[in-house]
């Protein structure tokens, strides 16, 4: 289920990436032939226009391809679309073409912050600002205590029962003092798991769990308090840019601190995940709930775009430098060059992307 998940969330931000191109290219007075998901072999596709849609069988990306984007395949000055053809326009069209993908990924990321705050999102509180909303969490279990392997993290305590006495107030406070006055009873707990299934269980509480009290029974879960704050329209449109803006620059920190360690040797690269680690965590996050997947998909795709831009040749940030060196040169790089080029940093590419890869494997050992 993580991989159909995984690959659902690729295949929306390759499509709002991709879309981006293929919708400023138009704009712009391009000829746009082909709109892919994916790369080759090609499953199937269909032809609407003069522009072909197609869907192909790598799902680790996706192109657009605009007539002219390597000159030589311009058919000469006979040809009746050869000021649509991508070298022919201004560069300032081709610019805007390049950057409109790495655009489109910052606009659907601050729309699913908007869509999460709307929706709301699950916030620790206070016992003193609880509501009849509010949901008492177990956050995590002590191994070895009485709760291990019987209440999982991150489940929802709805009741908690011994005889006849029931916890009338789900509050970690309340929860740990009813525990604590029934040590050695059995106590009949229902929770609602992360797949939403409805549990009971009987756990018996024990003195000796917490260090600093070992006289007091106790579970051996650490509990918190949460509720779903919802946030108006207007407030979660402007709280979303502020939100968009503050993780792009968390973001370009990280990133550009992981090469600049690279460089000089310090970086930790056991912190970056390739394809199967991303897979483990967006099934995490879509275990979590919906606003926690939203929130994951909306941190991939500023990835994305942070990405894109980096001066790598086959990236648009690649591309983007080309542009400039012949809008300052007033000289068009040679294609050939220009495509060996390209060539290369699509191999680096490749290369780092196994690198990753590898590396998320020897995790799993």
């Amino acid at each position: 289920m993580s991989i159909l998940i995984f690959l659902a969330v690729l295949f929306v931000l390759i499509l709002v990436h991709e879309w981006g191109h293929y919708i400023v290219a138009k704009l712009t007075g391009m000829r746009v032939d082909e709109f892919a998901i994916g790369f080759p072999p090609k499953l199937f596709s269909w032809k609407k226009g003069e522009t072909e849609y197609s869907l192909n069988a790598l799902p680790i990306g996706g192109f657009v391809r605009i007539y002219g984007e390597d000159p030589t395949k311009v058919e000469g000055e006979a040809d009746p679309d050869k000021e649509r053809s991508f070298s022919a326009r201004p560069k300032w069209a081709q610019a805007l073409v390049l950057f409109a993908g790495v655009t489109m990924n910052w606009v659907f990321a601050w729309f699913l912050l908007v869509i999460i705050m709307v929706i709301g999102v699950p916030t620790g509180i206070t016992e003193d600002k609880a509501t009849a909303n509010s949901i008492l969490y177990v956050d995590s279990v002590l191994p070895g205590s009485p709760a291990d392997t019987i209440l999982p993290p991150q489940s929802k305590i709805l009741s908690v029962k011994s005889g006849d006495d029931e916890l009338t107030q789900t509050l970690p406070s309340t929860f740990s003092d009813f525990v604590a006055s029934r040590g050695g009873e059995t106590l009949v707990i229902t929770f609602e798991n992360q797949a939403s299934e409805i549990i009971e269980v009987s756990v018996v509480p024990k003195t000796g769990v917490i260090e600093s009290s070992p006289e007091r029974a106790a579970l051996g879960v650490a509990l918190s308090l949460v509720e779903t704050v919802k946030k108006p329209l207007g407030t979660a449109l402007v709280d979303a840019t502020v939100q968009t803006y503050a993780l792009t620059k968390a973001i370009v920190s990280g990133l550009f601190g992981l090469i600049a360690g690279a460089f000089a040797g310090t970086a930790d690269f056991s912190q970056v995940a390739g394809p199967i680690g991303i897979v483990g965590y967006v099934g995490d996050a879509a275990a979590v709930g919906l606003t926690s997947l939203l929130f994951f998909t909306a941190i991939i795709s500023i990835n994305l775009a942070v990405i894109n831009l980096l001066p790598i040749p086959a990236l648009d940030g690649g591309r983007l430098v080309f542009v400039a060196i012949e809008t300052i040169t007033r000289r068009e790089i040679p294609p050939v060059w220009a495509g060996r080029v390209n060539l290369i940093g699509f191999m680096l590419l490749i290369l780092l992307m196994i690198a990753a890869t590898t590396n998320d494997v020897m995790k799993l050992w």
